[in-house]
């Protein structure tokens, strides 16, 4: 399997000797979507004019009123149409999982991933992981029993606002489609022509190329490996790549919990180098489809240390999946700007 990349070497005369520098910079693409990304690991020295501390106690304290919170949640958050789900609301451990008020998909819901108002990184436990991909599994199969037309799922992890999300309460997001995102239909169709070209599945010969080097494998146990990618679209992504399964829907118990212990594994690993706001995303195969070319697999990016009053406004739908999340619509800022304009 080829690894593409190409290294230049820059040199600038460097303050305050103006002595001379050289610097590499590596231009490396994705094997498998030829997807780009540049790299200089001398910019992890640059002066970050922010703080770096754990997060500040005014946004993590216990905030009256959260929706997410338990003694809050069952009057403050939405219930599913009963043709589509008859319970109302799905809960299994200290998750709840329920429509999202600000839907984004043609089936888009929240889904808390504990009581705690707010857990660091380190804090997160393995059931508290399976307990909402099994609740998600559930709301998967109510929608396949109801709409057969949708039929991509993705699951979303966004932790604290530099993630961009909007709730400091941890929580997931689930969302059903007709067609997949931009980038997910590159997976798709990648897969299937490296599977035509070679006969063999990308995800089965990179996971054993990558241990054969072990310069980017990170562990693995029976049901998942991890790997740190290649060529990464943000800082210390991760990917997470199921042996023997290509949907979210096809996931059985044990494969969750060994997925939710590789998650957590991972979280542990992001806190002991300073991280505590971080992206995940899953990438699954249509629901109801076995595919031999395609590998389920998540990916998680860690993002800017938390600062006070500061949200991003780049999420996962458009760090990975190609796709602007907006809340501003085009027409209703043009009217707004042509009102200023013509004043």
């Amino acid at each position: 399997m080829d690894f593409p990349r190409v290294v230049i070497s820059k040199e600038t005369l460097r303050p305050p000797a103006f002595e001379k520098d050289v610097q590499n910079i590596e231009f490396r693409e994705d094997p498998l979507t030829g997807r780009r990304c540049r790299m200089n690991a001398r910019r992890a020295e640059r002066i970050r004019q922010s703080r770096t501390s754990s997060v500040p106690a005014e946004l993590s304290q216990k905030k009256e009123g959260c929706p997410f919170c338990p003694e809050n949640i069952d009057r403050a958050v939405p219930r599913f149409d009963p043709e589509l789900y008859s319970g109302g609301r799905i809960r299994r451990g200290e998750c709840w999982l329920f429509p999202n008020v600000f839907p984004l998909a043609s089936y888009h819901v929240a889904a808390t991933l504990c009581t705690a108002h707010f857990l660091d990184l380190h804090e997160f436990r393995v059931g508290m992981v399976a307990d909402c991909l099994m609740a998600a599994r559930e709301f998967l199969q109510a929608v396949r029993n109801y709409d057969t037309r949708a039929r991509y799922p993705i699951l979303l992890w966004n932790h604290l606002s530099p993630s961009a999300a909007s709730m400091i309460h941890p929580h997931a997001q689930v969302l059903v489609d007709m067609r997949p995102t931009p980038y997910q239909d590159i997976l798709l169709g990648s897969s299937r022509a490296y599977y035509d070209r070679t006969g063999r599945s990308f995800w089965n010969e990179l996971v054993d190329e990558e241990r054969r080097l072990g310069e980017r494998y990170i562990g693995e146990n029976e049901s998942v490996v991890a790997l740190a990618s290649f060529a990464p679209q943000g800082n210390r992504e991760v990917q997470v790549i199921f042996k023997d399964t290509s949907s979210l829907t096809d996931l059985d118990d044990r494969q969750i919990e060994d997925f939710a212990e590789c998650v957590v594994r991972l979280l542990k690993a992001y806190k002991g180098m300073g991280v505590n706001s971080f992206n995940m995303s899953t990438f699954s195969g249509p629901m109801g489809e076995t595919l031999g070319y395609y590998a389920l697999h998540a990916k998680l990016i860690s993002r800017p240390v938390l600062e006070p009053f500061y949200r991003n406004d780049t999420g996962i739908l458009e760090r990975f999946h190609g796709e602007a999340d907006i809340d501003v619509m085009p027409e209703a800022f043009a009217r707004r700007a042509r009102e200023s304009w013509e004043r």
